[in-house]
């Protein structure tokens, strides 16, 4: 039988060097998988033609780079891209890649996208079971690794004109913090991706563990799923409210420093970073000025800002979308009491919008087959 192979990908600097010595192989040679890894991207250590030949057979019967191309792609008419990705388990999870061609809706001069986002999943499924989210409906499946979550990236199509990444994908970030965090080191690391970490947004329903370690050992800017502000009524619809309540979330935040929120296009060289609530709006359920109140109260002692989007159905949901005048009226009010809000743009509408109904799909289509 065969040995597994161990993925390159997602290995520091540190870690690539370590491979070639343990190989036997000079010290410089990790710097040199480094450079094809990170700065070249490319598939098959057989490309890597500045390492001898015998090198590379070395290399090539204990690793591979770890790198697979999607294996689905629906594309919304609004330029909106979901991919389907397939572990090395046999496990499928979603990648939606979002450009964005400005107020005019036209490409920048070298014809790409004025900003192209990128939302990456992190679990195949998910623990936290929020009534209203598909992928918490498959139940927990299987961790990713950081290899599994930097070859969403890797092998991107459209890599080269990604401007930022959030961890809003499939999953609870923070209930896979090692590998998340080794995936955002890479991404941020000088030797690797080197982005800046104000670029990378991770999102959480607020683990308490999972936070503070966050908080303490990343840089990137952080969104809370919030949904709700009464913590009676959000723990009906979020369990992990029962855990970790959002007042113990909120108290925990206003230890750390954040962007202020009046700071529209905050200063690079700040160490400040954003902190963003997110808040699905469902109609009568948490879309009254009762609950915007509710939702001043809360978040009055932090910096921070809200993002309000709107609710993509999904089968069998006893949830309903809020109507977009009630939507732009919660918006107003909560600016004019003095929180930044904005409302998310929906995108995909005509492609299994909401997260983790394609990798649903594609697992019980699967699932099928092997009975």
């Amino acid at each position: 039988m065969e040995s597994i192979k161990k993925n390159l990908l997602a290995l520091t600097l540190e870690e690539l060097t370590q491979v070639a010595q343990d190989l036997g192989l000079p010290r410089f040679v990790g710097r040199q998988m480094c450079d094809w890894i990170y700065g070249r991207k490319v598939d098959s250590i057989d490309e890597m033609t500045n390492i001898s030949k015998s090198s590379r057979e070395r290399l090539k019967a204990e690793y591979t780079i770890g790198a697979s191309k999607p294996v689905e792609a629906m594309r919304s008419v609004d330029g909106t891209i979901k991919y389907l990705y397939r572990t090395a388990e046999g496990h499928f999870i979603e990648t939606v890649y979002i450009p964005d061609f400005g107020n005019e809706g036209k490409p920048d001069a070298k014809g790409q996208p004025r900003r192209a986002t990128l939302c990456v999943s992190s679990q195949v499924g998910c623990k936290m079971h929020c009534e209203f989210c598909m992928t918490g409906r498959q139940g927990f499946m299987a961790q990713l690794t950081a290899a599994d979550i930097l070859n969403q990236i890797y092998s991107l199509p459209e890599r080269e004109t990604l401007t930022n990444i959030v961890f809003m994908g499939q999953g609870e970030p923070f209930d896979n913090l090692d590998a998340v965090l080794r995936a955002t080191e890479i991404l941020t690391a000088d030797y690797a991706y080197g982005w800046s970490p104000k670029r990378i947004t991770v999102s959480s329903v607020g683990l308490a563990k999972g936070l503070i370690r966050f908080l303490d050992e990343s840089k990137c800017n952080l969104a809370i799923s919030l949904h709700h502000p009464i913590p009676e009524e959000r723990g009906k619809i979020m369990p992990a409210e029962r855990a970790f309540g959002i007042q113990d979330v909120v108290n925990l935040l206003r230890q750390y420093d954040f962007c202020r929120r009046t700071n529209e296009d905050y200063d690079e060289g700040t160490k400040q970073r954003r902190l963003t609530f997110e808040y699905i709006l469902f109609g009568g359920l948490n879309d009254s000025m009762a609950h915007a109140d509710a939702l001043l109260r809360l978040l009055k002692p932090l910096d921070c800002r809200i993002n309000l989007i709107r609710f993509h159905t999904i089968p069998d949901t006893p949830f309903r979308k809020t109507d977009e005048d009630t939507l732009k009226r919660f918006c107003d009010y909560l600016n004019a009491h003095g929180i930044t809000t904005t409302i998310r743009a929906s995108r995909g509408q005509d492609i299994y919008a909401a997260c983790g109904l394609l990798s649903t799909k594609k697992q019980e289509e699967s699932a099928w087959k092997r009975t």
